[in-house]
């Protein structure tokens, strides 16, 4: 992935503390973002918290159109819920619900996880404090993983 500096203005709304947790939580959705992305798929954002430091990351326009060139070869677009591509775009299919962006969410992150690496994401908001915590429940998760592996195992 490559290196992305984060500076204050990324923080201005998504003012969660611990920064360091709300940091960790969009590093790991943008290298989720890259999996979804060489898949040709739309994942579901799992954080308001991270939300909200995307939204300031893609406000520095230059630092964030560098990013998206050298991480993914191409720009990474935010579309808000209920808002997709335009209709010429190449991009322009259905996403599917939120339910179901979200699980996309899983599978990309266990495509980019290290070993033993734990994701944040999922339950990140409750963890700082956000009134109205977005979030995936762990069972889900669980149900998901566990799916993976066993697809895992009947194709290797």
């Amino acid at each position: 992935m490559a290196t992305l500096e984060l500076p204050e203005a990324v923080f201005k709304t998504s003012p969660w503390q611990p920064r360091e947790l709300v940091e960790t939580g969009l590093r790991q959705w943008l290298r989720c973002c890259g999996a979804a992305m060489r898949d040709g798929q739309v994942i579901g954002m799992p954080s308001h918290a991270v939300d909200e430091a995307w939204h300031g990351l893609i406000l520095c326009t230059e630092r964030y159109a560098e990013f998206c060139a050298t991480a993914y070869g191409r720009f990474l677009h935010h579309y808000p819920d209920g808002v997709g591509p335009l209709r010429n775009s190449p991009q322009k299919k259905s996403h599917g619900t939120m339910a179901e962006q979200l699980g996309r969410t899983v599978v990309a992150w266990s495509m980019v996880a290290a070993p033993e690496e734990t994701c944040v994401l999922w339950d990140l908001d409750a963890r700082v404090g956000v009134d109205h915590p977005w979030g995936i429940d762990a069972r889900r998760v669980t149900a998901i993983e566990a799916e993976l592996g066993r697809a895992s195992e009947t194709s290797g």
